[in-house]
């Protein structure tokens, strides 16, 4: 399959979640996933700002990219900061700089088994709501067309988080971010119970309930909240 038909299928992929209801953290996870997968990273994350401009981390690709925005946050440095504070892409920063720019972040990238970082803007227009960090376990460099199909679908991303066809405009923003943080708190408790029930690691508790939410079509929080209630059981998300 070529790159130009790999691309079109995701942005069809994409355009396809913002029909009927929209489940934030669905689409984000698609978002990381076809990022990974077409600029050649091995993990990737997206960090949103609430309606207060504080950072959260919304998605992320496994439990070790997870890990590292939590410590880009908790250190006040990163890429990804240097995202959001200029809402400019941060990309091909030597290991050398990266060391000089981000001690911490540098040495947990290391410590987790990667050599580079990048991060592209969510914005619109001049008004930056969130970055995607990719992760590289190669000292990766990405291309200007590379940088320009990350840009392409952050800012797919960006319309996503915007779209609600009966909100008002002012309250849009505030609105997507919130029921993104709300509906991330409950899977995070749902993650939790799998984990205590079933011996599942983080990131195989996900994919089971995404699966299990695909192959049913219920949102990724509808599922959350049934596994949180213990109204469904490890079995019946492992039916085909």
């Amino acid at each position: 399959m070529t790159n130009e038909l790999r691309l079109t299928r995701v942005f069809v992929e994409l355009a396809d979640t913002l029909i009927d209801e929209f489940d934030v953290l669905d689409f984000l996870s698609v978002l990381t996933d076809r990022s990974v997968g077409l600029l050649n990273a091995d993990a990737a994350g997206v960090i949103l700002l609430d309606p207060h401009g504080v950072m959260h981390v919304v998605a992320s690709t496994s439990d070790q990219a997870q890990l590292l925005e939590l410590l880009e946050l908790q250190n006040e440095e990163g890429p990804c900061l240097d995202c959001l504070a200029t809402g400019r892409a941060v990309v091909n920063v030597g290991l050398a700089e990266a060391q000089e720019r981000w001690p911490a972040f540098t040495r947990a990238l290391a410590d987790g088994g990667f050599q580079s970082a990048h991060a592209i803007p969510l914005r619109l227009r001049d008004s930056v709501v969130g970055a995607m960090n990719l992760f590289c376990t190669t000292e990766s460099r990405l291309s200007d067309d590379d940088v320009a199909v990350g840009q392409a679908l952050a800012d797919i991303a960006t319309i996503g988080l915007l779209q609600e066809r009966a909100v008002r405009q002012s309250g849009l923003i505030a609105e997507q971010l919130q029921a993104a943080l709300d509906n991330r708190v409950l899977i995070e408790q749902a993650k939790g119970s799998l984990m205590a029930s079933a011996g599942l690691d983080v990131d195989q508790a996900f994919q089971l309930m995404r699966t299990y939410s695909r192959r049913n079509n219920v949102s990724v929080r509808e599922t959350a909240r049934r596994v949180a209630e213990r109204s469904l059981s490890v079995d019946q998300l492992r039916q085909s």
